[in-house]
């Protein structure tokens, strides 16, 4: 059987199961790693994954793959992880989950926009790209990739020059903070 078999059996019988924890199997990995193999599964959720949900996923998928013979008798390492922002936005549940986030997109034309997801349905994708608001149907998105923001549009970095309150700095918490000594 070919690794891309073997990987599609493996997302079959693990779909349900990671269904029934409220995870998606977003990516499966397969590699030979000397007389092992290192299989990586990754999972998703609406709102994020937690490290619970991981160690959840992990059990979920151990037990299965326990119970399974959809690798065979030669030894694996199991690695279950969270999808992560390096990977591409290929399916209408990625969009949803990553509305307020920023994207750059290539489109099938060659077109590169940069813009923040507002909105997303089955088809197309709302981008805010430098204050214009456009549709992106996405049978013509050819790329998609969530960038990293370090210090994120709209959230001023609080300093003390600029007088800015934080939650150490009522008078309330030092009330509370004196009560405790």
């Amino acid at each position: 059987m070919s690794t891309d078999q073997t990987r599609s059996r493996i997302a079959e019988v693990l779909t349900q199961p990671l269904a029934a924890t409220g995870l998606d199997v977003e990516a499966i990995d397969l590699t030979p790693a000397g007389k092992r193999r290192l299989l990586r599964v990754a999972v998703d959720k609406d709102g994020g994954v937690t490290l619970d949900d991981v160690a959840d996923a992990t059990r979920a998928v151990s037990a299965v793959l326990d119970d399974s013979d959809v690798l065979g008798e030669m030894p694996y390492t199991l690695e279950v992880t969270s999808r992560g922002v390096d990977r591409p936005l290929t399916l209408p549940r990625h969009w949803r989950r990553n509305v307020d986030r920023l994207v750059k997109v290539t489109l099938t034309d060659g077109t590169v926009l940069t813009g923040r997801v507002t909105g997303s349905d089955d088809h197309a994708v709302t981008l805010d790209v430098d204050g214009q608001v456009r549709e992106v149907a996405q049978a013509d998105v050819a790329k998609a990739l969530v960038q990293v923001e370090f210090n994120r549009r709209g959230r001023p970095p609080v300093t003390s020059d600029e007088g800015v309150a934080d939650e150490h700095d009522t008078d309330e918490h030092d009330d509370e903070e004196e009560g405790e000594a």
